[in-house]
């Protein structure tokens, strides 16, 4: 493709490095893309809370696409812009469902107020037994009640004698397209979202608001749930660490998160 008008990169495995650190090449590249007037959108997985870190580090203070595009986040004004909520009845249907297909799973829950840190500590609510894939210290455990007694721009579901595939398989046998059901990691995760809502729906909100064609952007990922937003851009980069869904739906593939992929195909322009 000619240069791009707009950059929108996944966080983990993909711009972070495997230490979780933006690399001094890849903040080069993005201070460079940024001085061009070209906006570089981080579109992530994560909750805005965990996303100033990485903002700080990459040097952006643009919009930030959160939650697989349940949660549009402006990082520089700390606002919460737009979101995209499972009512509470909803949820309470879902988990039915989903333990009758996989027992023995886990849920929780997240949310978010009106800036990423607002209300924090009662964001994410995990029921006795869910495990974290990762480090979450500012979860709360809670009755799942509770974990379901709100209405949520996200719900987890956690099986440890299953892999994520095997649970998204599962869990859209049963909720079918009611939801946007798909995974970032391959420990036993899953992660649902309304009906159509997915990180290319988010990155598509972005490029509106800023008058830029799909057709004119660049998108990097390496996971599925990466897939529809590597599929939408015009030019799709998967790294090559990635999942093969992401391999498969993506344009190209660059090198690993390991080796700067990021910036290998950005310093073509800038």
């Amino acid at each position: 493709m000619q240069k791009p008008r707009l950059v929108a990169s996944d966080v983990d495995g993909t711009l972070l490095a495997p230490t979780e650190d933006v690399s001094p090449r890849t903040a080069a590249v993005i201070a460079r893309v940024l001085a061009d007037g070209v906006p570089f959108v981080l579109v992530t997985g994560r909750p805005p809370r965990w996303v100033p870190r990485v903002a700080e580090q990459a040097g952006v203070t643009g919009y930030a696409v959160c939650a697989n595009g349940a949660v549009l986040y402006d990082i520089g004004a700390d606002r919460i812009v737009d979101k995209h909520e499972i009512p509470a009845i909803a949820l309470h249907e879902y988990a039915r469902a989903l333990m009758t297909a996989m027992p023995g799973c886990r849920l929780a829950t997240e949310r978010v107020g009106e800036t990423a840190m607002d209300g924090a500590s009662e964001q994410f609510l995990a029921e006795p037994g869910y495990t974290h894939p990762w480090p979450n210290p500012d979860s709360a455990a809670a009755p799942r009640g509770q974990v379901l007694g709100k209405s949520a721009i996200k719900m987890l579901a956690r099986h440890p004698d299953m892999t994520s595939g095997q649970m998204a398989v599962a869990a859209t046998a049963v909720l079918g397209d009611e939801v946007a059901v798909t995974y970032s990691s391959n420990n036993g995760l899953i992660e649902i979202s309304a009906a159509g809502v997915t990180k290319a729906t988010g990155l598509a909100d972005v490029a509106q608001r800023l008058g830029v064609a799909a057709a004119d952007v660049v998108a990097f990922g390496d996971m599925p749930n990466d897939v529809p937003m590597l599929a939408w851009a015009g030019h799709g980069v998967a790294m090559a660490n990635a999942h093969p869904e992401a391999v498969a739906a993506a344009d190209e593939v660059t090198g690993p998160n390991s080796e700067d992929g990021v910036a290998l195909v950005l310093e073509r322009w800038f």
